[in-house]
């Protein structure tokens, strides 16, 4: 148990003296730390809910668009959406049963902006834990949700472009568009993350402090969008509708508990740089001075109320004799 215990520490030691190492392992503890995995799969609830309003939207929309309109009607039945299970079926062989009202359309939109203010109301929450942003400095229901209100309709339409981009240029037959979506995804997805990470969270940061995260979630998303939309235009095609089904909810919530964990990963990436929350210790104690800088950092996010100030003391134990390096 001790060879074991002192080849550990060897291994400890030599890891904090590498950064290409250290700056990795340090990510991904505050990553477990924050209980970012949770905090993501929060994300892929709401966001995934938000599916199913949308779905209504699009069907209701289609079904008042594509009435009396022959050219817009193949367009359609050529698109990617004519792969699409349940839906897909009705679009590629009878379009005319799509119907639209007044009345689906505002339930969709309804049920739609809830799930989406969920979104962002969970996305600050997740950004401000990564932060590690006190309670009491948090915002207040009210601005929150104006917050969320703005968020939600700027990024929205970001990530709606940037989808569509992506799925053009995954799914086209010509190498040219499928470059150009792809790169113009990329750009898109750069311009949402910084937004994103920089307006989501109350902690004062630059867009020198959320850039390498921002690169790192945009050209993680844009891979992420690239095989969803091969997936949909090249897996689904032809499949049933059960089987399409299943194989649709199970794939989106996935992908999109995928892609949280992702920016979330890449938020701790720009916290761990601007606050220099590396190396940490594998075998504890000692501690490093990011250990303590973190330590602290968690201890002080439970102040709630602009009365309460906490203070924080670590104390190293006493070395024993089988604790000490070998020298």
């Amino acid at each position: 148990m001790q060879a074991a215990d002192r080849l550990l520490r060897r291994v400890d030691r030599q890891h904090q003296q590498r950064a290409w190492i250290a700056f990795p392992y340090a990510v991904m503890k505050k990553f477990g730390d924050d209980q970012a995995g949770n905090l993501a799969a929060l994300i892929a609830y709401y966001g995934f809910l938000s599916l199913f309003p949308l779905l209504l939207v699009l069907v209701t929309l289609l079904g008042m668009f594509l009435r009396n309109n022959p050219g817009l009607q193949g367009t359609i039945r050529t698109s990617a959406l004519a792969n699409f299970p349940v839906i897909g079926d009705e679009i590629s062989k009878n379009v005319h049963s799509l119907r639209g009202s007044g009345l689906a359309l505002g339930i969709g939109l309804a049920l739609a902006l809830w799930a989406g203010l969920g979104v962002m109301k969970v996305s600050q929450n997740a950004m401000n834990a990564v932060w590690n942003v006190p309670y009491r400095r948090r915002p207040s229901f009210l601005r929150s949700l104006l917050r969320a209100v703005l968020l939600l309709l700027v990024l929205g339409v970001i990530t709606l472009a940037s989808a569509a981009a992506g799925s053009l240029g995954a799914g086209s037959d010509s190498w040219l568009v499928g470059i150009a979506g792809i790169a113009i995804s990329v750009v898109l997805n750069l311009a949402l993350f910084l937004l994103a990470f920089r307006i989501l969270t109350t902690e004062d940061v630059t867009w020198g402090d959320v850039f390498p995260g921002a690169v790192i979630a945009a050209l993680a998303w844009t891979a992420l969008q690239a095989l969803g939309g091969y997936i949909v235009n090249h897996q689904l095609q032809g499949a049933s509708d059960t089987y399409g089904t299943f194989a649709m909810v199970i794939g989106l919530l996935a992908w999109i508990y995928l892609g949280a964990q992702i920016t979330l990963f890449a938020a701790e990436v720009n916290v761990v740089r601007k606050r220099r929350l590396w190396p940490r210790a594998i075998v504890q104690p000692p501690l490093t001075d990011a250990d303590e800088r973190a330590l602290t950092s968690y201890a002080k996010q439970e102040e709630r109320r602009p009365e309460e100030v906490v203070i924080v003391r670590i104390e190293e134990p006493a070395t024993s004799p089988n604790d000490r390096h070998p020298s």
